[in-house]
């Protein structure tokens, strides 16, 4: 079934969003000095290639009503008039389709950050960046491939890409010098995806959703990664202007991711009051929450990078995140990779319960 008879508003499926580029395909002829890290990291890149046909355990079902397994604790509507006065019914319509949006855009996204590794395989003038930007492209394409799955076979319901990760993409693809492409996607937008996958794969009780969350996290770890030890390298060498102009990039990247994914396509979806919803959404725990985490990976990068300059510390100072410069960036990748690890772990010792359990019934059958 084409993914058009899915979507929640009408949507051409054959129309395509065209960026237009102004930047150049880089050739480099230096094939000898490589940087050990970066060539590191292209290595784990080819290592932890996986095919999510095979490691994600698809049988698992999905309750129509809360596809994620969300406590209904950390539903910011609770209580509210708004929540009072649906019914049952509606109630599970709303949580089903906040689910739809949020993994949507995660979708949209993960086609975005496609895109633009591939934009960094072409333009960045390193040939070991190209190296490992190659694999990006890869792990990305497999996050597409795993969401889509997810949400036709499983959720039946998406929406289009909300209009202000439009916004940050088409800035960082329309760019011509080649590092917006890493800083928009690899610092910003991979930073925005690792909070909200980390506070769903944390807070859900669905294990497929737990374990895709789980599986594409321990990529995006090392995408950040990628990012960071590439930038930090170009970056040493800027102008003023040049940085400046970059940091201003941040802090409007920042701030629009702060304030405006609210989930008004949700609303408008179910003729609910747009206005009240987001303002109720805005000041909501769960929105807190999410805002606090948002920025744990990308205020130490920031920093690390050498985007440090006053606008850009009183951005994050005017948002209460400019302690986290002090997270340790490595140690939270780690944690991010480990957990991954950890579900295949637990996967294979039930596996390995099962198998001894079907011997032992088969031994008691012979006897």
């Amino acid at each position: 079934m084409s993914t058009a008879e899915k979507y929640v508003f009408p949507t051409d499926v054959t129309e395509t969003w065209d960026v237009p580029a102004d930047s150049s395909a880089r050739f480099s002829w230096e094939y000898d000095e490589p940087r050990s890290r970066l060539l590191s990291l292209y290595q784990k890149g080819k290592d932890k290639q996986w095919d999510s046909t095979k490691r994600i355990d698809w049988s698992i079902d999905v309750d129509w009503a809360n596809p994620i397994g969300m406590p209904e604790e950390y539903n910011p509507f609770l209580g509210t008039d708004i929540w009072d006065k649906m019914t049952d019914k509606e109630h599970d319509a709303f949580t089903h389709n906040q689910a739809a949006w949020a993994w949507s855009q995660f979708l949209h996204g993960e086609q975005g950050a496609m895109i633009t590794a591939a934009r960094i395989v072409e333009t960045v003038p390193d040939m070991d960046s190209k190296f490992y930007g190659a694999t990006q492209t890869m792990d990305e394409a497999r996050h597409v491939e795993t969401f889509a799955r997810f949400l036709q076979d499983k959720v039946g319901t998406v929406f289009p890409m909300n209009k202000d990760l439009a916004a940050l993409l088409n800035d960082a693809l329309r760019a011509k010098e080649w590092d917006y492409a890493y800083l928009g996607m690899q610092v910003l937008i991979e930073g925005l995806a690792l909070a909200a996958f980390g506070l769903q794969r944390d807070m859900a009780q669905n294990p497929l959703a737990k374990q895709l969350l789980a599986y594409v996290m321990q990529d995006e770890a090392r995408h950040v990664a990628f990012g960071r030890l590439a930038l930090k390298d170009a970056y040493a060498e800027l102008r003023d202007k040049e940085r400046g102009a970059r940091e201003d990039f941040v802090v409007e990247g920042c701030w629009l991711m702060r304030n405006r994914f609210l989930g008004t396509e949700v609303y408008e979806a179910l003729g609910l009051p747009v206005e009240e919803c987001k303002e109720i959404a805005d000041h909501s725990e769960f929105q807190q929450l999410f805002r606090t985490l948002l920025f744990s990976r990308i205020v130490p990068c920031v920093k690390d990078i050498g985007l440090w300059g006053e606008k850009v510390q009183k951005c994050y100072a005017e948002m209460g995140v400019l302690d986290m410069a002090g997270h340790n960036l490595d140690e939270l990748m780690k944690a991010d990779e480990d957990q991954a690890e950890l579900i295949d772990r637990e996967k294979a010792a039930m596996a390995a319960r099962v198998a001894e359990v079907d011997a032992t019934i088969a031994v008691g059958a012979s006897a």
